[in-house]
């Protein structure tokens, strides 16, 4: 079964994604440690990201596809938030028939911003990126995920 997730920047995802590999004993697909470390201090703006993010994805699908052939689990950290995201994302179980789960976090934007504050006070090296204003930026391309997308869709509302 592949696992994906779909939320707002500081919703929880990689959190998430960390207890879901654990609970199903799945191989844990983490775009953040791939951009890091195939691209370290490259990725200070948006066009960076999405300029990276796609380098990285024809081989992250190969790979996470090859896993599930396996008969593994597959949770993929990497976002939902947009359709044309979650389209790449359909494409990795829909090719080869794999079992599907596709999580919504759904956080409200000030929990999102204190957690963001957070963790970049944790992690320094997150200063560039996890500011107020990329959330923003960020946030106004987000497109909650609907019925129609055909996804086995599993909503959680957080307040906290």
């Amino acid at each position: 079964m592949l696992m994906m997730l779909c939320g707002k920047m500081g919703a929880g995802k990689s959190t998430k994604s960390t207890e879901l590999a654990k609970e199903r004993n799945a191989v844990l697909l983490s775009e953040d440690e791939w951009l890091e470390s195939l691209y370290p201090n490259q990725i200070r703006s948006l066009n960076d990201y999405v300029k990276y993010s796609t380098l990285i994805k024809p081989l992250v699908k190969s790979l996470a596809q090859s896993i599930l052939k396996s008969g593994s689990n597959v949770v993929m950290d990497f976002p939902g938030n947009t359709v044309a995201q979650r389209a790449w994302l359909k494409s990795v179980f829909s090719e080869i028939g794999a079992d599907h789960e596709l999580v919504y976090l759904e956080v409200p934007d000030e929990v999102c911003l204190a957690r963001i504050e957070k963790r970049r006070n944790e992690q320094p090296e997150r200063a560039a990126t996890d500011t107020e204003n990329m959330f923003f930026q960020v946030t106004k391309y987000f497109v909650e995920p609907s019925a129609d997308e055909g996804f086995n869709l599993t909503t959680l509302k957080l307040n906290v």
